[in-house]
């Protein structure tokens, strides 16, 4: 008996070390980018239109890291939204918080190796985690991702789609874009 118990412990320690060291890399998924981060970004956000969803936005974190004075590699993040999947979390009271989620923010990278990566959080794993109904709208959510990435060589570069200048004063750029 006692080899038994001390044997569920030891396998239970064992889990515990490999769900840490290995937890973060199927929450996330990164895929090396053929194109440079301008040309990967605006073919992600060609992708995400031709798919039938928004964009919603599109920022730069380094670039407001760099104004602090640092040195940091680009980093652009891309929001889009499909309002037809967002309706049904954000109906339900049990669901609405999954509202941190949104809009879906893929971002794209520089690497100290000079390539481009892109960055996806891992929807279907993700919904999964938070019952049937999320889970099936977050399923299709990473199949419409593989959309966004899937890049067509033999289609010219597109224009990056930069973001519209919010209207009004002051107000830090709140729009009704997002999801």
């Amino acid at each position: 008996m006692l080899k038994i118990i001390s044997g569920f412990f030891a396998g239970m320690v064992v889990f515990s070390v490999l769900a840490w060291q290995v937890g973060g890399s199927l929450m996330i998924q990164e895929y090396e980018s053929p194109y440079g981060l301008e040309e990967t970004v605006a073919r992600i956000q060609h992708n995400i239109q031709d798919a039938g969803w928004d964009l919603s936005g599109l920022r730069s974190p380094s670039n407001t890291i760099r104004k602090m004075g640092a040195t940091v590699p680009n980093v652009m993040l891309i929001e889009a939204c499909k309002p037809d999947y967002s309706k049904p979390i954000l109906k339900d009271r049990d669901t609405r918080i999954l509202s941190i989620l949104m809009p879906c923010t893929i971002t794209v990278y520089e690497g100290e190796d000079g390539k481009t990566y892109i960055g996806l959080m891992n929807s279907a794993l993700m919904g999964h985690m938070f019952g049937f109904m999320v889970g099936e709208v977050m399923g299709k959510v990473a199949e419409d991702q593989k959309k966004f990435i899937a890049f067509d060589p033999n289609k010219p570069r597109p224009e990056m789609i930069k973001p519209k200048a919010s209207s009004g004063g002051g107000g830090g750029g709140v729009s009704d874009l997002g999801c």
